[in-house]
């Protein structure tokens, strides 16, 4: 059975990526063939091949089934801004059709046992005036993983994405805990409050990792249940 998630954060920065190596990691270790997909990235370097982002590489390099670059990771930005301000600067607008497009286009030929789509900034990141990424999945009818950053003031924020994920009509596969704040101050009884205020499976708490690989983060997680 072939599955498929939409992974989002609390924030930017709060382990997305990460977190989405280390769950293809730990489905290739279960035998799954996998692939990750990064549709939309600010923040690339020009290289010889073209621009790169580091966190779609991250995918590629625990993805089982290796496919070009340009399907992982169709849309590319220089700078690390808001990926619908910089499509405006260089008079090139980001739409939601055109971003289920092309994920549509690699999903339709791509036989990937689980896949993972990761999402830019949080659930909602604009990519116009009228839409946020966040129609991407609703369009596609995608379960949603929520990667938590654990910090001073992510519970407002992981509850409201829950609640914006549920309004959309979509399902939570799970939620990961990821700790971002290696200082935040009560920090169990905040993961004990994510319990009990999140009506999904907790695929994993995360520590914060001296090495944070996704081998590494992988010993932590446990996959969605189908």
């Amino acid at each position: 059975m072939k599955q498929k998630y939409f992974l989002t954060g609390t924030d930017t920065d709060a382990g997305k990526t990460l977190i989405a190596s280390a769950l293809l990691c730990k489905a290739r270790l279960e035998g799954l063939t996998t692939v990750g997909l990064k549709p939309i990235a600010a923040g690339c370097e020009q290289t010889p091949n073209g621009l790169r982002n580091d966190d779609a590489l991250k995918l590629i390099e625990q993805s089982t089934d290796k496919i070009p670059y340009e399907q992982v990771n169709p849309i590319s930005f220089v700078e690390p801004i808001a990926p619908h301000i910089a499509g405006q600067k260089l008079r090139k607008p980001l739409s939601a059709d055109r971003t289920i497009g092309l994920l549509r286009g690699v999903l339709m030929i791509n036989r990937s046992e689980f896949v993972i789509i990761e999402g830019a900034g949080g659930y909602k990141v604009p990519l116009n005036p009228r839409e946020t990424l966040a129609d991407v999945a609703k369009e596609l009818k995608l379960p949603v993983i929520l990667v938590i950053g654990m910090k001073l003031g992510c519970l407002n924020h992981a509850l409201l994405t829950v609640e914006a994920i549920q309004r959309d009509g979509l399902a939570i596969a799970g939620w990961v805990a990821s700790k971002v704040d290696t200082d935040m101050l009560v920090y169990e009884e905040n993961i004990e409050t994510l319990h009990a205020m999140i009506p999904a499976q907790c695929l994993g708490i995360v520590p914060h990792l001296e090495n944070p690989t996704a081998e590494n983060a992988a010993k932590f997680l446990t996959l969605p249940k189908v």
